[in-house]
């Protein structure tokens, strides 16, 4: 099948591919069928790609590469939801948002995307806690650590 995105133009993909998020993301609920597209000579971040509107999609990448000591607890109901059944089951991604110059971009650590890459479902789930803020430098030496 093939689909217009963003930043890569039109890609052929093959279904198996779609990550599906079922109730689409806070502010595009009609989104819920999307795409992880890998950079090109850049593994750290990706692109969220909806596979019905080639406009909407959000540069993203795992927090862990940048917080290490990023954590938080996952609730029953999103395991069920994701349909986890392992810690292997789980990726988290965070929203980058780009600016100029790019060390001002920042992450958002409140609410991270849960995947399950097996399953190909995903969730983005806002943290209840205090501890992280939805634009957290991406730098994380412009904010002492975290």
């Amino acid at each position: 099948m093939k689909v217009d995105t963003k930043y890569s133009g039109e890609l052929e993909i093959e279904e198996t591919e779609i990550i599906f998020f079922k109730t689409g993301l806070p502010g595009f609920q009609e989104e819920t069928k999307f795409l992880l597209i890998d950079f090109p000579d850049n593994p750290v971040f990706q692109i969220l790609q909806s596979v019905q509107t080639p406009t909407t999609a959000f540069i993203v990448t795992n927090p862990y590469y940048i917080y290490q000591d990023y954590e938080f607890e996952l609730d029953e109901n999103i395991m069920e939801q994701l349909n986890i059944r392992s810690e292997k089951e789980i990726v988290v991604l965070s929203i980058v948002t780009v600016k100029e110059p790019f060390q001002d971009s920042t992450l958002n650590l409140k609410a991270p995307i849960i995947l399950n890459p097996v399953r190909k479902l995903a969730k983005q789930y806002i943290l209840t806690e205090e501890t992280y803020q939805i634009k957290t430098p991406l730098n994380p030496n412009a904010m002492g650590g975290r």
